[in-house]
């Protein structure tokens, strides 16, 4: 479902060879989200990514939002969860190790990520059991911190399409 909560955007998404995949689009494109809500869970996926992309999975997602951006006035609007993000990115020019590949976006850099180049498929993992977070990458544990803040009890989990090609596939989750 998309984040708006509308009909499924077809134009910033499809299923291609058994996976979700993001479409590249401009000057819009939008989040989609489980129709489910959870609370404490684990997440587990595989993904790959297109040269130089960049996407993200968000949870915890207390808001979403959508807009048409500036200069636009018809057409579908551009549409973001709002939460927490474990960052999927093409690292080669990474400059900042928080938007890496693993990293709890803009709060924490990963450890020692073992990731896989462009094109080729990582697995992942995000676990929740408040108030500790952790993520996952290739079977190693690249983030765990324990959250302070106030996080809403159930939140969506948002697959991030920012416009760049980004495939997800065997995406599984559990309650915990």
């Amino acid at each position: 479902m998309p984040v708006t909560g509308t009909e499924f955007p077809s134009e910033s998404w499809m299923v291609a060879d058994g996976c979700m995949k993001s479409i590249v689009r401009k000057p819009t494109f939008q989040d989609i989200r489980t129709v489910r809500e959870f609370g404490d869970f684990e997440l587990a996926f595989e993904w790959k990514i297109g040269a130089g992309g960049n996407g993200g999975v968000k949870y915890l997602i207390p808001k979403y939002d959508a807009w048409l951006p500036k200069g636009v006035t018809s057409g579908p609007p551009h549409a973001r969860a709002r939460g927490l993000e474990y960052q999927l990115s093409d690292d080669v020019e990474a400059t900042d190790p928080t938007k890496g590949t693993g990293a709890l976006y803009s709060r924490m850099a990963p450890e020692a990520p073992p990731l896989r180049a462009a094109g080729q498929w990582n697995e992942s993992r995000i676990v929740v059991r408040r108030p500790l977070i952790e993520h996952w990458l290739n079977g190693k544990k690249v983030v765990s911190v324990r959250l302070t803040e106030a996080l809403p009890a159930l939140s969506a989990i948002s697959l991030q399409n920012h416009s760049s090609e980004c495939w997800y596939r065997a995406i599984r989750v559990r309650e915990l």
